[in-house]
């Protein structure tokens, strides 16, 4: 049979839930007949309890209780008298106390660093967004001028041998040299396919404008296209090419209108 102080030695260990076999046992009788004991058993799961308070965070690295565990079990057991009993609680406080300091502050810190990285996220999301955004009001303001210049002209593309209710628009400013063309009830395309549209000068070869794909519903939008320089349209036309574009079309004219 141990001595008291034997017993108390193994308390803090019996917190830790690290005291197992026999030694635990004899430990758990002593506890219950011994009130010193069952107060001091007391004060060791209130201090590690404090660990509860960050156990929200990410889990402490498994070195930290193994480092605990050393410094714990390097304390010295054997018989001791009732006087030395404050020196050993001044040892496991001192064991305990920086362990769990450290312990706290790495979580915290872990946090910390965890929220600033969302944060850093957050805002790099909101600047992404708030230049896209920056950009389509920028593109609206232009489309804006475009339609609400003085000189700008709208021109009716009208099917050629096609499905008769496609049809488009073609809006040019002379001043601005830029255009907007706009379709609708166009079919589907073969893959690998695209619309494209070209500006027919007055003199000289049709002019590629832009290649284009319609939606589902058979819509498309081509903005803030340019006029080429120093050219007069004399008309409007659509054909289908690779989707990569042709210089020159290499089919027949689908939809087609002249500027009036």
């Amino acid at each position: 049979m141990r001595t008291h102080e034997q017993l108390a030695d193994d308390l803090a260990l019996y917190a830790l839930d690290e005291l197992t076999g026999s030694e635990r046992s004899e430990l758990e009788q002593h506890i219950e007949t011994c009130a010193a004991c069952r107060r001091e058993l007391q004060m060791l799961r209130g201090d590690l309890g404090l660990l509860a308070l960050v156990s929200s965070g990410p889990q402490p690295p498994a070195r930290s209780k193994e480092r605990l565990m050393r410094a714990i079990a390097a304390e010295p057991r054997g018989v001791a008298s009732a006087e030395s009993t404050p020196a050993r609680e001044r040892s496991l406080w001192a064991v305990l106390v920086p362990s769990l300091a450290a312990l706290g502050l790495l979580l915290i810190t872990v946090a910390l660093l965890r929220s600033n990285s969302r944060m850093k996220d957050q805002i790099a999301d909101l600047g992404n967004r708030n230049r896209e955004q920056s950009g389509e009001l920028g593109r609206l303001d232009e489309e804006l001028k475009l339609l609400s210049s003085a000189d700008a002209i709208h021109v009716s593309l009208k099917p050629q041998n096609t499905a008769p209710q496609a049809g488009g628009t073609a809006i040019f400013s002379p001043s601005q040299k830029r255009m907007i063309f706009l379709a609708s009830n166009l079919a589907p395309l073969p893959t690998g396919k695209a619309y494209e549209l070209w500006i027919i000068p007055a003199a000289g070869a049709p002019i590629p404008a832009g290649v284009f794909k319609p939606d589902e519903h058979g819509n498309a939008a081509m903005v803030g296209q340019k006029m080429p320089e120093g050219v007069e349209a004399k008309a409007f036309a659509i054909t289908i090419e690779n989707e990569t574009g042709s210089d020159k079309p290499t089919s027949p004219i689908l939809l087609t209108g002249t500027v009036s």
